[in-house]
């Protein structure tokens, strides 16, 4: 298994050039002369350095976007791919234009598999909202349409793959990152001999758009943000690989709806602790803790390639001080966070011998600035509030409680949490049975959205919830913005109106922040 420690999207410089000729040669091997040259790159990154981007891999160029903006009404459906660039020139190129046209999409082979492609076109799409752009147009090639022209015509060829009677690497693609076809564009692209010179006309809209009145210019700023609850079913796994093979499930089925986060449980890998039923329950959990790594690095390579945040709810962790309840933020980016249970609760320690740990900070991500406290640790409202003084929106509560009575002291705590601190709380739990596992044998558990309580809000303080004790995935989408509204302008201000002349809170570890 391949893992990478660093992704990033960075806009493209002209001293990148020869990665980006290189990359360029290796993806298009059945095109004469397919690199650009170093002047047409150049123009393309003066004239519109947010259009042009790279995807980095430890430092590796793995794929490149290009693309310029254009007024599209002046232009004919029927254009071609020459015509579109200028000859290269790229004068087409509109600084005030509504539409971007993607000049080209390309991901090495080595790194492909690895969802570089939609992230790409992720940017893309939320460059479109940023600049208030109606949509993306781009010429697709049909590169399998070699193997079935003498069959079929190209409309034909499109139409099967639409239906997905055909498979196509390029058409394919783009039909699952919701583009549609306009029509079919003949002699497009002359050196595209896999295509047989055509190309598929698409398009993507920005339903954000809003037509720009001649006194203003509307620059909408992207604050929703997406995320998904794991509603765990503990199960009895054959090993390792079944587990994460349940895991994949739900980061391929969340990540589906360009998801955001993914919150998963406390002690997700429990269930792996059957094999070790014969031994004490303080032998077993350590015997746990060794899949603790190998399962981290896993969420981390999910993390890259399904393009989602994953903060993977928790697991042992056997240190040379003792046994800790650790859980890892793992960035779609590549970069990985670990966070720690601070309190852990008496059975933790009556059973196991566990410890708490001793950090306490917040994370930055691409989704804004979370907080993540640990089951028990939500109960203890001073970790929450310290989060909020360092200006978190979100925070994330994995848990796993056995009774209804437990579940309801994480519940009812979150929920206050939601509401003391301004930001919304997602908590995820775990369900079912574990009756070959000593001390963890059975689940109770409701995964849910809470939010603050005002008129921008549900009157409920719930945003959404998940059916008690059975397994499903959570959804919910929650407006950034409406914190920073609530913060100035909400019915009570609680975070404001705190009499810090009468009293404060202060973290003995300033490092922790």
């Amino acid at each position: 298994m391949t893992t990478y420690d660093k992704v990033e999207i960075k806009y493209l410089t002209r001293d990148q050039y020869p990665q980006l000729r290189d990359l360029m040669l290796t993806c298009y091997p059945r095109v004469e002369d397919p690199a650009w040259e170093k002047k047409h790159v150049d123009t393309l990154i003066n004239r519109f350095p947010k259009g042009q981007i790279v995807v980095m891999v430890d430092g590796v160029m793995a794929a490149a976007a290009l693309s310029i903006l254009i007024d599209y009404k002046r232009f004919d459906e029927k254009h071609t791919y020459i015509e579109m660039t200028a000859n290269d020139t790229f004068e087409t190129h509109t600084p005030n234009g509504d539409t971007l046209y993607g000049l080209d999409v390309m991901v090495h082979p080595d790194y492909r598999g690895m969802r570089l492609g939609r992230r790409m076109y992720d940017y893309r799409k939320e460059l479109c909202e940023e600049l208030n752009l109606r949509g993306i147009v781009l010429g697709g090639r049909l590169p399998n349409f070699h193997k079935h022209h003498e069959d079929m015509t190209a409309k034909e060829y499109i139409q099967k793959v639409r239906s997905k009677e055909i498979y196509d690497p390029v058409l394919s693609f783009q039909l699952s990152n919701d583009f549609h076809v306009k029509r079919l564009a003949k002699n497009y692209l002359p050196e595209d001999e896999a295509s047989h010179e055509h190309a598929a006309l698409l398009e993507w809209t920005n339903v954000y758009y809003e037509k720009p009145s001649d006194s203003s210019t509307f620059t909408p700023e992207k604050s929703v943000v997406r995320m998904g609850l794991v509603q765990w079913q503990m199960r009895s796994y054959k090993g390792f690989d079944d587990l994460v093979e349940q895991i994949e499930y739900f980061v391929d089925c969340v990540s589906g709806y360009n998801a955001d986060f993914l919150l998963f449980p406390e002690y997700v890998n429990a269930p792996l602790m059957a094999e070790y039923n014969n031994l004490t329950e303080a032998a077993a959990i350590r015997k746990l803790a060794a899949y603790t790594d190998r399962l981290r690095d896993t969420f981390a390579e999910f993390a890259v390639s399904y393009n989602i945040n994953i903060i993977t709810g928790s697991m042992p962790e056997v240190r040379e001080d003792g046994l800790y309840n650790v859980g890892h933020l793992c960035k779609r980016n590549g970069e990985i966070e670990k966070y720690e249970k601070l309190h852990v609760t008496p059975d933790e320690v009556k059973a196991w011998g566990m410890s708490g740990g001793n950090t306490l900070k917040t994370y930055e991500t691409d989704a804004g600035r979370v907080g993540i406290l640990i089951c028990y640790d939500v109960e203890f409202p001073e970790l929450s509030r310290l989060l909020a003084l360092d200006g978190i929106d979100i925070l994330f509560v994995p848990f796993m409680t056995d009774t209804q009575n437990g579940y309801s002291r994480v519940r009812n705590c979150a929920m206050a949490r939601a509401i003391e601190n301004e930001c919304y709380v997602a908590v995820a739990g775990s369900v079912g049975n574990l009756p070959k596992v000593h001390n963890m044998d059975i689940q109770y558990g409701q995964s849910v959205v809470f939010t603050p309580c005002d008129f921008a809000f549900p009157t409920t303080g719930i945003k959404t919830e998940a059916t008690p004790n059975t397994e499903m995935m959570l959804i919910a989408d929650v407006d950034l913005g409406l914190l920073k509204e609530l913060h100035e302008q909400g019915s009570v201000r609680i975070l404001r109106d705190r009499r810090t002349d009468l009293y404060e809170l202060n973290r003995k570890d300033s490092n922790s922040k």
